[in-house]
């Protein structure tokens, strides 16, 4: 929970969305230092082969990733869609800029409660949003529903390196640094020591596959990226 309070999670992360919406970006490639464009990249070229031309985008945030994937795949058309309309109201005014709101277009949604008809769309992905889920299992049913036969979820997220040293230089960086200059830019030191919190709680590799597996995707497959620090999992429905 962000702010420890009572409550809903979904509601908490609504909240604490709104208030870093501002900074989201800045702190997001500063924080990663840039490495992140990398590892978005990969994450969309990993459809490339599928040629989808309908995509769904969960837990949009500002639109970074949706954005990249209408670059480099091209499609039809892509729903973004998040729980904070402050998120969503920066990736809007970004889209219009980038001159993409032909084809990109922004709903607020709960991804535990999609209001979008079953077997619609070529892909589904979820960039570094879906830790913050309030219920996983319910989340990846819904995203299994919308997507076609034979359409592609991809997932690309944070997680917590495996090596020693590496991980507990990781543990100083995320428990120390990261709540600082995210209490120093986004004025919101809670947030940030919530989002790396979320990082070491959250499911990884194996287990990750096994849930996705669970959750009725086949082809389930995952690669890990710069010491660990994230991961990327690939199924199709």
């Amino acid at each position: 929970m962000p702010y420890g309070e009572g409550g809903r999670k979904g509601a908490q992360v609504e909240r604490m969305f709104d208030g870093i919406a501002h900074s989201y970006d800045l702190l997001n490639h500063l924080l990663s230092l840039g490495i992140d464009r990398r590892w978005r990249r990969a994450a969309i070229d990993s459809l490339r082969p599928y040629a989808p031309q309908r995509l769904l985008d969960v837990a949009t945030g500002t639109g970074d990733f949706a954005l990249l994937s209408a670059r480099r795949l091209r499609p039809a058309e892509l729903l973004g869609v998040d729980l904070s309309e402050g998120m969503l109201d920066v990736a809007r005014r970004k889209t219009k800029a980038a001159g993409l709101d032909g084809v990109i277009r922004f709903e607020r949604a709960d991804c535990m409660n999609l209001s979008l008809p079953a077997d619609t769309f070529d892909a589904v992905t979820v960039a570094y949003g879906i830790r913050n889920f309030e219920d996983l299992d319910r989340g990846l049913q819904e995203m299994r529903r919308v997507l076609r036969p034979g359409g592609r979820l991809v997932i690309i997220e944070l997680c917590t390196p495996q090596g020693g040293l590496m991980r507990r230089l990781f543990r100083f960086y995320s428990h120390v640094l990261m709540p600082a200059v995210g209490r120093l830019v986004s004025r919101d030191g809670r947030a940030y020591s919530y989002l790396p919190a979320t990082m070491e709680a959250f499911p990884q590799g194996e287990v990750m596959q096994g849930i996705l597996e669970k959750a009725g995707f086949r082809d389930v497959s995952f690669r890990r990226f710069t010491f660990g620090l994230s991961t990327l999992y690939t199924a199709a429905k």
